[in-house]
């Protein structure tokens, strides 16, 4: 993999999958999913919570706009873990257009200044959420176009220490 600044800043490189891995990456990041989603494929970010942390983001999503410093047209899933009210939402945008979040959990799973492990396995009909090898919930397909979902992006109170 490569790894590239694009004009903000950020850093942009390919997220191949787990046999390849990202190690020790700045946020905001944002980095393209080779061959966009598709059934039987993964995603894993592991991090550390920032020490005081309010929230952060993991999104997939279509399209690469952030160059621009434009959203996204489409998000697959945005999952959002909010430490203010112990939530971990989920949502998607479909042609620029959010779905309703949804909220419930059976636990909230981040603490801070903790590392974690969240794994967004694809499957036909869902995502599958995992955190630290536990699963959390499903989250079913908005954008039903699995190839066009190439980039993850991640932003917010948290350091990456492996994308995979």
């Amino acid at each position: 993999f490569t790894l590239s600044l694009c004009e903000s800043g950020q850093f942009r490189e390919a997220v191949p999958n787990v046999k390849m891995p990202v190690t020790s990456s700045t946020v905001p990041f944002s980095g393209r999913i080779r061959g966009g989603m598709r059934p039987g494929k993964k995603i894993i970010v592991m991090g550390i919570v920032d020490l005081e942390p309010d929230s952060f983001d993991v999104s997939l999503t279509c399209g690469r706009d952030s160059e621009k410093g434009e959203p996204p047209f489409d998000v697959a899933l945005k999952l959002t873990a909010r430490f203010t009210d112990r939530q971990f939402l989920r949502s998607a945008r479909v042609s620029g257009k959010w779905t309703e979040e949804e909220a419930s959990t059976v636990y909230f799973p981040f603490i801070p200044d903790q590392p974690f492990r969240i794994e967004i396995h694809c499957e036909h009909q869902r995502f599958r959420i995992f955190v630290d090898g536990h699963q959390l919930f499903d989250f079913y397909h908005k954008v039903k176009s699995l190839p066009s979902i190439d980039t993850v992006r991640i932003q917010g109170d948290l350091q990456i220490t492996k994308l995979g």
